[in-house]
């Protein structure tokens, strides 16, 4: 069975085979100091304001902080709503060193750097994610959406400061938070598991319109675990929105099957 260990061998590997760079900094999460109650229908203005599309495709440079080291890299999102959610990374010369394709039932992993393929059911990601992540959620992470799946408690509470709205809640055996700019769009996002080991920490910057779409440019994932610390930084420089995407995952004979 490939272990947790080996798969941040394979995360490091994939990733150290990229150009190193400077560290990322997170920007700072201090809260407002005033806050006020707010209501079901700021919950409501914020879902009305999540980004609705049909499919996804975005490129851009990723930053990746694992094991005390900083690389770069190229990638490749794409993105079918509610279906799949399909990632390239490239490293130096335009060399593709790993392929993930998720969906709402299976994860496939293809390792190109260590010629090594891994096929698993969903709650696989647990191991490495936090309990109680959904698909649905892990694709509203991406988009920078508020998830609905989290809304969909009554452990939910909203408070106002002049220029964000801050939401509270718990959701099974997770607890989170969403910062919300004037525009009802996240630009902070705190999820924890209770009694739990993960947690996952993201930002979201650089709002640009793309064809009617309030979508960040700027993305960094900031996720910790037992034994895991790792940071990541995506800055896009393409993104379109309803144009048909490929997701193309062939695994060929020489790649060895990781059970």
């Amino acid at each position: 069975m490939w272990s947790r260990v080996c798969c941040f061998v394979l995360l490091f590997t994939v990733f150290a085979s990229c150009k190193t760079k400077k560290k990322i900094n997170l920007p700072t999460t201090d809260l407002p100091t005033a806050v006020e109650a707010g209501n079901a229908a700021s919950i409501k203005s914020f879902e009305l304001s999540n980004l609705d599309f049909l499919t996804f495709s975005g490129r851009g440079k990723a930053t990746i902080e694992l094991d005390k080291k900083t690389h770069d890299a190229n990638i490749h999102v794409r993105i079918e709503k509610d279906k799949a959610i399909w990632i390239s990374v490239t490293a130096m010369l335009g060399v593709e060193v790993a392929r993930i394709l998720i969906a709402p039932d299976r994860v496939k992993i293809l390792n190109k750097w260590q010629g090594e393929y891994i096929e698993k059911p969903f709650d696989y990601i647990y191991n490495y994610v936090n309990q109680g992540i959904t698909f649905n959620i892990l694709q509203d992470i991406f988009l920078g959406n508020v998830s609905p799946n989290l809304l969909r408690t009554d452990n939910v509470q909203v408070a106002s400061a002049e220029d964000e709205f801050i939401v509270v809640g718990t959701q099974q055996n997770l607890s989170y938070q969403y910062r919300v700019n004037a525009d009802n769009r996240p630009f902070n996002f705190l999820l924890q598991e209770l009694n739990g080991t993960h947690n996952l920490e993201t930002y979201y910057g650089d709002h640009t319109l793309t064809k009617g779409y309030n979508f960040p440019h700027t993305v960094i994932f900031n996720f910790s675990g037992s034994e895991l610390a790792l940071k990541a930084q995506i800055s896009y420089n393409k993104v379109d929105f309803n144009t048909a995407v490929e997701m193309p995952f062939s695994v060929s004979e020489r790649y060895k099957v990781i059970k």
